[in-house]
Parts: structure tokens; C-alpha cells; sequence
């Protein structure tokens, strides 16, 4: 799944090719996603101008000059490519949004989780929105907010950070890559961990991220960028996707263990 790093990479590399030109047309071959497109979207949308580009969480948000917002979620196989009018759509290429220069912004999305919505409320009062914790890279995400957020919770610590009510785009992934950084069991209980650690792990958690986005992303099944090349930070994993083999700090054994149904890794000298 495109986790937040995948998704802010997409949405920089969109946004120079699309800011400030105009929807000639809307081309949609396939509304059943995780939610319908609604049946008024290419009219509502077409002959709009996109003012910007930018991200909330794990979603693509495309703010256009009719106080429309297009909101985009890749799901778990989705891709925003740009294109031009003369090459062909394949079999999951589901929606087309077409430009005034023939620029084509092709939705892509081989398991039909993803989603394009719209919405002409402040973004902010979107429900999908509206509830969400703060931006793991913003001021306002620091140790003393997941330490407050914790208080007497029984969860495990790694579900605790990819609950996007605490804190948003902390994916699978990058749950696991951040606490092996942080030196933190990821089974150990979010309410039983001290202010200090969670300084710590808010620092990696940051580090994790920006470090992913330099990086374009990770390359796991399906993420590939706007130009349709993968993401290359999964080279730098250090235990995700590692199980059996030797940590990159003692050489011990690399474990995987399910957390919430998820597969999660750690080093079991290192993290305590």
C-alpha cells in the first residue's frame, strides 16, 4: 500500500505539470472504487483550474479554482501518472483528468481500493478529514503529544502510531522502521512508555519519513511515481521484510511477529 512518503512523493511530482492549467475534460471508464465517483463529477470539474497540489495524511488533494477540492486515495495498488493524450489507457487505467496542453492525469488502480472524491467544504471539515491526528513531520507532532495520546492505553505500541487519530501517514512500514530506530519493542504498550522514549521515536518516526521521501518512496508490489518509476527506498529497510536475517546493528536474528493482523519486525536485542 502507498503509505504517506509514496503519497507526498506523487503529489510533488504531479503538481508542476498540473498547477494553474485548466480541465479540458474528464475521462471515466470505470466509478466503482472504494466509493462511487458520483455521476455529476465530470461536469462539476470540467473547465476548472487546479490552484494546487498538496497532501492531508495519505491523501492527494487537488484544490481547484470553483472552491472544489479533488480528493484522491491510491488504495492499496493505486498511481497518479502523467501522460499525454496520445498514449493509450490499460486495462486499470480507470479515470483520466485531461488538460488544455493534452498533459493527462491517469489514475491507475489494479484492486479498485483507491478513491476519487470531491468536495466543496473547507478540506478541513471533510468527515474523512476532519478527525485526523497531526502531520508526522509538522511542529505540532512532538513526543509530549504521542506521550499525552497514550495515557493509560493497552494497545500495542506499533498500532498506537499507525492510528491516524494520534498521528497520520505512519504506515506498516514505517511503524516498523521507526521503532527498530528507535529502540522500541513494537508490541510493548503504547500507555506504558515514557515521555523520553516517545521524544525519541517522534524524532526517528520524522527522521524515517524524510528520509523515505528523499528517497522517492518505497518499492514494494505496486508503487511506482508519476512518471511511472518505482520508489527506491527500500534498500535503506533496516528490518521490514527482514525476518531471519541479521540486524544491521548486533547481527542478531531479525523476528516477525503479527500485531493487529499485520506483519511486524524487529530486532529482539535492540528493541526492548
Amino acid at each position: 500500500m502507498p503509505e504517506l512518503p509514496e503519497v507526498e512523493t506523487t503529489c510533488r511530482g504531479i503538481s508542476p505539470h498540473i498547477t494553474g492549467k485548466k480541465i479540458t475534460d474528464i475521462i471515466i471508464r470505470q466509478t466503482q472504487l472504494r466509493w462511487p465517483i458520483t455521476e455529476n463529477f465530470r461536469d462539476l470539474l470540467t473547465g476548472s483550474i487546479i490552484q494546487n497540489v498538496s497532501r492531508r495524511a495519505k491523501y492527494c488533494l487537488l484544490k481547484t479554482n470553483n472552491t472544489e477540492t479533488v480528493i484522491i486515495h491510491l488504495g492499496m495498488s493505486g498511481s497518479l501518472r502523467i501522460v499525454n493524450t496520445e498514449q493509450k489507457p490499460g486495462k486499470h487505467d480507470h479515470v483520466d483528468f485531461v488538460f488544455t496542453d493534452e498533459t493527462v492525469l491517469r489514475f491507475n488502480d489494479t484492486r479498485r481500493f483507491g478513491a476519487i472524491l470531491h468536495t466543496a467544504e473547507p478540506i478541513q471539515q471533510h468527515k474523512l478529514i476532519s478527525q485526523l491526528g497531526p502531520e508526522p513531520l509538522s511542529k505540532q507532532f512532538t513526543g509530549a503529544h504521542l506521550h499525552k495520546q497514550a495515557k493509560n492505553r493497552k494497545t500495542t505500541i506499533k498500532s498506537f502510531i499507525m492510528d491516524g487519530h494520534n498521528v497520520v501517514g505512519v504506515g506498516n512500514i514505517y511503524a516498523s522502521e521507526a521503532l527498530f530506530m528507535a529502540g522500541i519493542h513494537p508490541a510493548r504498550q503504547a500507555g506504558r512508555i515514557s515521555l523520553k522514549r516517545y521524544q525519541k521515536l517522534a524524532e526517528c518516526i520524522k527522521i524515517v519519513l524524510q528520509q523515505a521521501i528523499e528517497q522517492g518512496g518505497t518499492t514494494l508490489r505496486d508503487f511506482v511515481n508519476e512518471q511511472g518509476k518505482p520508489g527506491y527506498f527500500q534498500q535503506s529497510l533496516a528490518v521490514y521484510g527482514r525476518a531471519n536475517e541479521l540486524c544491521v546493528r548486533c547481527s542478531s536474528p531479525i523476528k516477525q511477529i503479527k500485531i493487529a493482523q499485520r506483519a511486524s519486525y524487529f530486532c529482539p536485542n535492540c528493541q526492548k
